[in-house]
């Protein structure tokens, strides 16, 4: 059986190692998917308030 516990310095030496490995958005990228994800969480965040909005007032037809 082998040890579960690792070496903190091998551990962040092979951290260092993979991290010279990862590929970086670009400026343009990072710009290009924040705009992205900001129209996504908006156009969601519309979507539930309709939605709710319509679930309450069904509730308020059906209740009153």
């Amino acid at each position: 059986m082998g040890s579960t516990t690792k070496n903190p310095v091998k551990f962040l030496k092979d951290v260092s190692t993979e991290m010279k490995r990862v590929t970086w958005p670009t400026k343009k990228e990072l710009t290009k998917y924040t705009i992205v994800v900001s129209f996504t969480v908006i156009f969601i965040a519309i979507f539930f308030a309709i939605a709710d909005y319509g679930i309450a007032s069904l509730l308020n037809l059906i209740t009153n």
